[in-house]
């Protein structure tokens, strides 16, 4: 991607797609930010519920192994939406500042357009569908 001569953000697409809008990329732009948003809260409650979570871990010694059990489990479960959380806070945090850069749309592994359906789509996008598709099989 490239700025053009009028500083408009250009972003390549696939043979056969229309160009990208200023009201398009701007939409992607505001798409990205908001999950950017949304990610940073949903990180802060489950946190904030990861930290219930290990204090009812800790009260209470001679508590019913069931619910030591259930609390485990729940911790295992906040702790993995956390981290889910985060890696979709990395990748949006990541597709912002290529897009910022000057160098959103391409594929960050074979270097093609990425295409502008699958951009609409997936803002998140790193990866042309064929490359994604080859990084899943391994």
């Amino acid at each position: 991607m490239a700025r053009a001569a009028d500083g408009d953000v250009r972003v390549p697409v696939l043979d056969g797609e229309d160009p990208w809008t200023s009201e398009e990329l701007a939409e992607v732009r505001e798409d990205l930010v908001f999950d950017i948003e949304r990610m940073q809260r949903a990180i802060r409650i489950a946190e904030k519920g990861l930290e219930k979570l290990f204090d009812e871990g800790t009260e209470g010694a001679g508590r019913d192994p069931a619910d030591v059990g259930s609390t485990n489990f729940e911790r295992d479960q906040e702790m993995s939406l956390v981290q889910n959380a985060r890696d979709l806070l990395d990748q949006a945090t990541n597709a912002l500042r290529l897009f910022d850069a000057g160098q959103y749309g391409w594929c960050e592994n074979c270097d093609e357009p990425i295409g502008k359906d699958r951009l609409m789509v997936f803002p998140r996008a790193t990866m042309c569908v064929t490359c994604k598709q080859r990084e899943e099989r391994r």
